[in-house]
């Protein structure tokens, strides 16, 4: 992700969160810090969170980079299914093997 999409998704949560407190407690956080609805300031607020709720919106129809290197890997055709255990090792050899030089240093 961008830092351009950063910035504009950090923007877009700041006017969600806005929004919520105006839906639940009928409080405009934006108005109140900078002089009400028809401040410059807040108007540029808002300006810019509309501004980027359309630089999200094509986040949102944007392929994720993740699952499309998932999807493009290729298949073998004929894996190898071993595995570095797969064979049990014989210990009776080992064992006849070692009694056997136990014996011949005796």
């Amino acid at each position: 992700m961008s830092g351009l999409s950063r910035f504009a998704l950090a923007l877009v949560i700041i006017g969600a969160l806005n929004w919520g407190l105006i839906g639940f407690f009928q409080f405009d956080l934006v108005a109140s810090l900078f002089g009400g609805q028809d401040a410059f300031l807040s108007r540029v607020v808002y300006g810019l969170v509309g501004l980027s709720a359309l630089v999200c919106l094509g986040l949102l129809f944007k392929r994720d980079e993740e699952t499309d290197t998932v999807s493009e890997r290729r298949r073998v055709g004929n894996p190898n299914l071993g595995t570095e255990f797969g064979q049990e090792p014989d210990f009776e050899k080992k064992r006849d093997a070692e009694s056997k030089k136990k014996n011949r240093r005796m």
